[in-house]
């Protein structure tokens, strides 16, 4: 049933033919046979009703079904030529993985998924991994364990600091494989015979921290395969973030409208509460502090980077501090560009006319009073981190963060941002 249809009012439209016998008789049959079909076929439906750029219900897209052909693709990858599944035709089989680069999950699988290709690509077996999120439905507060997001510049960042050895390509901008396949969560893995028959869809394995996987569904299957056998278990639940559907772009768009909306302010603060501030004492959080000046361009260019790792890392175990070093009767311009930049985060600004009070509230640092100067300190005031004059590179400060920041909700995000591999 169209949506179309489904706001008409049926006693409007049917009262006059209701006083037909037949007309009603035709009414109540096509009734029956609706509801004999039952809710799975209006799901279907209403994915697809009008064709595949139909946006999906709120489940997203039906998995492809074991037994389905490989649905083809032509997607760019991020060695930057074109991908379809004819370039696979010489493998024996062809394992089809969709996989992001935000979702915590995922992260802990890339490990993995690439001893998947070193221990089975020498046996035959074709890799393809596919970036399916639409990159602009992901909230920010859905970024709180990640350095990079899903767009195409990231998936190169992520390939390169995890050093793939595999195709990674994009289909976040029009998701028409991810359509086709319809992947629940990241990862989710799709495995093809010689003949492009889906043998087996679902998880990797039992459990994304590896040393308490038991359960091992995905090197199972390909082993079936290998060895011509059929696959024992053919399905199993993808476990991992949702796919990040285009439809979902609102919901994003809704967080950034209501953070843009929050208050904010600047409080003055003496040198002597700024030395205590820095000390970081009493407290298991991070501190994120940064000294900047309305009269510093470096520092209004590097803000707006600030400014998103504060709604990334908001929910984390961090603080968020910017500390003004302007004269303390600039606090109007001060409170001005904040306000600009939707700095809803704690702001202070320097209660002394000499801002090298503020170097020496920090003393034992390497600040010497260049601006603008960020630190990332510890419990009990150890610096963990620090980058100054212009020098920030947000890629490289959000990689600090999350390598000092507590497994504050689950364990194995700090051993993943710890490890090489």
């Amino acid at each position: 049933m169209s949506s179309k249809h489904s706001r008409l009012n049926p006693t409007a439209k049917y009262g006059e033919a209701a006083r037909s016998t037949g007309l009603l008789k035709l009414f109540l049959g096509a009734l029956g046979l609706a509801l004999f079909l039952g809710p799975a076929s209006f799901g279907q439906q209403s994915r697809h009703g009008a064709g595949d750029n139909a946006p999906p219900a709120v489940d997203g897209y039906p998995v492809l079904p074991i037994g389905s052909h490989a649905p083809d693709f032509s997607l760019p990858g991020i060695d930057g030529k074109t991908h379809s599944l004819k370039e696979y035709d010489s493998s024996k089989i062809l394992a089809i993985i969709f996989n992001c680069n935000h979702c915590p999950v995922a992260q802990m699988y890339e490990k993995r998924i690439k001893q998947l290709v070193t221990d089975y690509r020498s046996r035959g077996v074709g890799f393809v991994v596919i970036m399916g999120n639409d990159d602009k439905a992901e909230k920010y507060s859905e970024l709180g364990y990640t350095d990079v997001g899903d767009s195409f510049a990231d998936m190169k960042l992520r390939a390169a600091y995890r050093q793939f050895n595999y195709p990674y390509l994009y289909d976040g901008g029009t998701q028409a494989a991810a359509r086709k396949y319809g992947p629940t969560a990241t990862p989710h893995v799709f495995i093809f015979d010689q003949q492009r028959i889906l043998r087996y869809e679902g998880r990797i394995d039992s459990n994304p921290r590896e040393q308490l996987a038991t359960k091992h569904e995905a090197r199972d299957a390909l082993d079936a395969l290998l060895a011509g056998k059929e696959v024992a278990v053919k399905t199993t639940p993808a476990m991992g973030c949702s796919t990040k559907w285009a439809f979902k772009e609102d919901s994003a768009q809704a967080e950034v409208e209501k953070n843009d909306a929050k208050p904010v302010s600047v409080e003055m603060v003496t040198p002597v509460q700024l030395k205590e501030l820095v000390k970081n004492r009493n407290t298991d959080k991070l501190l994120f502090v940064n000294f900047w000046a309305t009269w510093c361009a470096p520092c209004m260019e590097e803000f707006p980077d600030i400014e998103k790792m504060v709604r990334m890392y908001g929910d984390r175990e961090v603080e968020f501090v910017t500390v003004s070093i302007n004269s303390p009767d600039e606090k109007k311009l001060v409170l001005g560009f904040l306000q600009k930049q939707h700095a809803f985060n704690r702001n202070l600004l320097l209660d002394s006319n000499d801002s090298a009070e503020a170097v020496a509230a920090f003393g034992g640092s390497d600040w010497k009073g260049a601006a603008p100067y960020t630190a990332i300190i510890g419990p009990n005031g150890k610096i963990l981190y620090s980058t100054q004059a212009g020098a920030m590179n947000p890629l490289e400060v959000r990689r600090a963060l999350l390598k000092n920041l507590s497994d504050d909700r689950y364990l194995g995000q700090q051993a993943y941002w710890n490890s090489t591999f």
